[in-house]
């Protein structure tokens, strides 16, 4: 199957961006693709896995190639209204029209409209029903494990230094935003799970759209900073960059769904996989990134991994690591809330290094995640008692008659969750 949408979009960009898309030509080949055996790259790594059998098949490795030069043209173009508008200006009219319309917003661009446009023109492969019942099962994990797993997950994202570079750039994460980008991810997640939450009114769509606004603000501001190199980098913030942070729930499910010895999802996972695929859509990822069976999402994390060039930057990698460890994620919390800190944190950095780094503490350590004996200690316990809870309520939501007092709870937990994050702010420094 050829590629030949996504290239169009590639071309299409440059001529309409041609400020910020100029470089990215349809042979552009930037130093981060690593595309012969020859290249380290990230899946080296990981053990038992055919480098080789991935980069022979060259319909996976043109949709890699593609979808590392393709930006967010639509999202681009509304960011590059900063020097007219300022960021709070966008924010604001895009908030006004993601609540209240497109008309509610006095003299809006034509920018805005078409960024709402697109986000608004749904496929007809997404099955609102499906969404929302995934929605209904995802929230579990989001009210019950995510608090305790983001930061590790959040963590994964700054293994890589061409992938990270960019948000290194607009000084976004380091010092106390680490807490407040940690929060706002954990946040957009959680709004995205809500009853209603990503109807065209609901609060899931509207922070899907600040968070492209956030990330073509970053754009414009890499692209602007004199630090970014097209050669090297290569587009900031690509959609393959963005795929493995929409899809990485349907990652884990689609490893354990093969561990099991399934060749498809089940009822529940296959709703849940819709609501990922929607998220991702609301995004602004292309269908071709967003497979729909469980060998498929895996394929697409591979290829990824198998076609980015290893690089650790302890300036760059090593710095945005050590932040977001050392974050402080409830400042204002009393001596029970720092003690449940201490432990999310411990259980997080585990949890990151056996779900990512494949349990190399060796690694872990010369990347600056050091596991201490006590972060040991903290994590045991708190494996057995957050699954086991999962587990537990994800029956009681299938049993008749108690599933929708389930789904209360766990909506008022969910609530509960989100006013602790605080409100996000999903604003980038930019210059």
């Amino acid at each position: 199957m050829s590629h030949q949408a996504l290239q169009d979009r590639v071309r299409r960009q440059r001529e309409q961006l041609p400020d910020m898309y100029a470089a990215f030509g349809p042979e552009h080949l930037p130093e981060r693709l690593a595309l012969t055996l020859d290249d380290p790259s990230d899946l080296d790594d990981v053990k038992g896995v055919d480098r080789g059998e991935l980069l022979a098949d060259t319909e996976l490795m043109d949709l890699m190639v593609t979808a590392t030069r393709l930006g967010d043209a639509v999202a681009d173009a509304y960011a590059l209204l900063l020097p007219e508008h300022g960021m709070r200006g966008l924010i604001d009219m895009l908030q006004t029209a993601c609540r209240d319309g497109i008309e509610a917003v006095p003299d809006a661009p034509p920018e805005l409209r078409a960024f709402l446009a697109a986000m608004e023109d749904r496929p007809d492969w997404i099955d609102l029903e499906q969404v929302e019942e995934g929605a209904r099962w995802e929230r579990i994990n989001a009210a019950l494990l995510t608090p305790f797993v983001i930061r590790g997950a959040f963590l994964a994202t700054f293994l890589n230094a061409y992938a990270a570079l960019p948000m290194a750039i607009t000084g976004a994460l380091t010092g106390e935003t680490s807490a407040r980008r940690v929060k706002e991810t954990a946040a957009f997640f959680a709004a995205t799970v809500l009853p209603g939450g990503t109807a065209r009114n609901g609060p899931g769509f509207e922070a899907a759209a600040m968070v492209r606004l956030m990330h073509s603000a970053v754009r414009v501001h890499a692209t602007r900073s004199g630090r970014w190199n097209h050669d090297t980098h290569g587009s900031p913030i690509p959609q393959v960059d963005q795929m493995p942070a929409g899809l990485i729930s349907s990652f884990l499910m689609s490893v354990a769904t093969v561990k099991d010895g399934r060749d498809d999802f089940n009822t529940r996972e296959r709703a849940m996989i819709e609501l990922a695929r929607y998220r991702c859509f609301l995004l602004g990822l292309p269908v071709e990134l967003l497979p729909e069976d469980p060998h498929g999402v895996i394929r697409v994390f591979k290829a990824r991994a198998a076609t980015l060039r290893s690089s650790f930057d302890d300036d760059t990698c090593g710095a945005l690591v050590r932040a977001t460890l050392a974050a402080r994620l409830h400042p204002d919390a009393g001596a029970w809330g720092r003690a449940a800190e201490r432990f999310e944190r411990s259980f997080a950095t585990i949890t990151f290094v056996k779900a990512f780094l494949q349990g190399d503490y060796e690694r872990a350590e010369r990347m600056g995640v050091h596991v201490s004996r006590a972060d040991q200690l903290r994590a045991a316990p708190m494996l057995p008692f957050l699954i086991g809870r999962v587990l537990v309520v994800r029956k009681l939501a299938g049993v008749p008659g108690l599933g929708r007092v389930t789904d209360r709870y766990v909506v008022a937990t969910l609530r509960r969750r989100l006013r602790g994050y605080g409100h996000p702010e999903y604003v980038a420094r930019v210059g």
